[in-house]
């Protein structure tokens, strides 16, 4: 039976660590501009860690039988001072990975659930996430979680 729990530490961190580089060599499929050596999952690690402890967040694990398949990492945020004040702060699913033996089984949306659910718990209403604009089988996955585009930022290499 699958289920998703709160990340155990330190005993997490190696599945978390290679969760990392997993997303980052499928998004370098995607985005060549992902670093793919040896420290990018030790570096973004640390970041995450420095994040949740400055703004407040949880670290998801979802695990079946003793295997860990993947992970969500979720952050309270809070967004520009033009965004009137009601909607300033949100959560931010940070980090969202499956191994690919466990994409398409629902994972991702149990994730997604338990993100919405911390949310909720901290009193906050809006929950947002990112995705490569090349990734159509993620943006399906969040659009089928109930996400909707909110903002679209373009790129030109000069």
């Amino acid at each position: 039976m699958t289920t998703i729990r709160p990340a155990r530490l330190p005993d997490d961190r190696p599945a978390m660590l290679a969760f990392i580089d997993g997303l980052q060599a499928f998004e370098h499929r995607v985005e060549p501009n992902r670093r793919l050596d040896a420290t990018v999952a030790a570096d973004h690690l640390a970041v995450l860690d420095k994040r949740l402890a400055e703004r407040g967040g949880a670290v998801f694990m979802a695990e079946d039988a003793g295997a860990i398949l993947g992970w969500a990492v979720v952050h309270a945020a809070q967004d520009d001072i033009y965004v009137v004040e009601a909607q300033r702060r949100f959560a931010y699913i940070a980090e969202l990975y499956l191994v690919e033996a466990a994409r398409g089984t629902g994972l991702g949306r149990d994730l997604i659930a338990r993100c919405e659910a911390w949310a909720k718990e901290h009193g906050i209403g809006i929950l947002r996430i990112g995705v490569l604009a090349d990734n159509a089988r993620a943006q399906d996955v969040y659009r089928q979680a109930g996400f909707a585009p909110y903002a679209l930022e373009l790129r030109k290499y000069l």
